[in-house]
């Protein structure tokens, strides 16, 4: 594989089984220069250890970032203006990472004369799609290494036997704790996938559970917790502003406190199979009710219908990895032109896992005219007759059809 001509490539790198492998695996099947790229999304996990297993591999170029602001501000705020939900459940919270990473992978490959990118996603995924959409429309004459869809180290047996014969260390189970399952977390959600979770007629334990408490165990007390939006994105909890990374981060201490997020879901990936995966996405459960109360106050209606008309392909786009391309850019126009009315606050309940709206204002923007809705006398506001006439018209070619019958 040396003979392909990379020089340089640029590695999303996590300090992980599969990812320090491939460091490895890359050095020695193409010959080529190594740069380590980790992404701290808010996974939670501590990325202070990855820089010194770059090291220990021989990596020159290490790069560790901070992009939690970044994340929510410009990547998970734009999807919620959509109230983007993927097949009627999936909060994206794992899709709408895979660009950001993308972009960062590109920037630095330029940034370092790198002429490849790799990943660890496997060919199985939906990560390989995004990862390389992303990095295609970004630069697109960049090679991408995906040893996934090369390699036969095609289990976890044939993994650890090609570390432990170069060399590589790896930390095994925590104390007898990690996790059987393949899991993806950053600030928007945690995902689990794999394991006993692979029979969809399986309920997970309730120790696979790591954000959130069970609605059982949630307390017996409701809170309250009002959230203020201007332009659609939400900047305020409690009255208090707070940066894009950590309003999401309250909400999501609040939401799985409240036992709030947990879904369990069979979806449609994009390479044709059907997956099954368990979600904890608090924070996002949280906003998107937040959200579509701040638009009932203030969205036009045919605007709100037409938004909900397109969310679900802009859902789809996001899931199958088309964040950088033109229709996304465009619908995203469309809905950023919506939410400029989108201001207020809307106060929620939250109790045992349910997230209730029981209160929303608009000092601004509010359509909700009183003395037109109220059941009491409305001086004149709103003239009862006139409905007749707009009844009749739209009866009109239900009334032809009838007599024709």
């Amino acid at each position: 594989m040396s003979g392909d001509g990379v020089k340089k490539v640029v590695l999303a790198y996590s300090g992980g089984l599969d990812t320090s492998i491939i460091v490895k695996w890359l050095q020695d099947e193409y010959q080529c220069e190594v740069v380590t790229f980790t992404a701290d999304i808010g996974q939670g996990e501590e990325v202070g250890p990855v820089r010194a297993k770059a090291e220990a591999a021989g990596i020159k170029e290490i790069f560790i970032e901070d992009l939690t602001e970044e994340f929510v501000l410009d990547y998970v705020f734009p999807m919620f203006r959509a109230n983007a939900v993927y097949e009627g459940e999936y909060l994206l919270g794992t899709s709408i990472a895979r660009p950001l990473i993308a972009k960062r992978l590109i920037e630095i490959a330029n940034e370092t004369g790198a002429d490849a990118v790799s990943h660890g996603a496997t060919g199985k995924g939906n990560d390989q799609v995004r990862f390389e959409l992303g990095a295609y429309a970004l630069r697109p004459d960049i090679k991408i290494i995906a040893p996934w869809r090369e390699w036969d180290l095609n289990s976890r047996e044939k993994l650890l036997a090609y570390a432990e014969a170069n060399g590589i260390s790896i930390e095994m189970k925590r104390k007898g704790k990690k996790s059987p399952y393949s899991m993806d977390a950053n600030l928007l959600h945690i995902s689990y996938e794999g394991y006993d979770l692979e029979d969809p007629w399986t309920e997970p334990g309730s120790d696979m559970w790591r954000w959130s408490v069970s609605p059982e165990e949630a307390p017996n007390q409701a809170t309250y917790v009002e959230i203020g939006f201007e332009r659609g994105d939400p900047v305020s909890i409690d009255g208090e502003k707070l940066s894009a990374a950590a309003l999401l981060l309250k909400l999501n201490r609040l939401g799985g406190a409240n036992g709030i997020g947990r879904s369990d879901i069979v979806e449609n990936r994009y390479v044709g199979m059907k997956s099954r995966g368990c979600y904890e996405t608090p924070g996002g459960a949280i906003l998107l009710k937040a959200h579509r109360a701040m638009e009932s106050l203030t969205l036009d209606r045919e605007a709100a219908h037409l938004k909900d008309e397109l969310m679900p392909r802009y859902a789809e786009l996001i899931y199958n990895g088309y964040w950088f391309a033109p229709e996304r850019e465009m619908l995203q126009a469309a809905i950023d032109q919506t939410q400029q009315v989108v201001n207020g606050v809307v106060r929620l309940k939250l109790y045992k896992g349910n997230v209730i709206v029981v209160g929303r204002r608009s000092n601004t923007h509010s359509l909700f005219d009183e003395s037109i809705a109220t059941f009491e006398d409305d001086a004149g506001a709103y003239n009862q007759q006139d409905a007749e006439g707009f009844i009749k018209l739209n009866a009109l070619r239900l009334r032809v059809a009838a007599k024709r019958k």
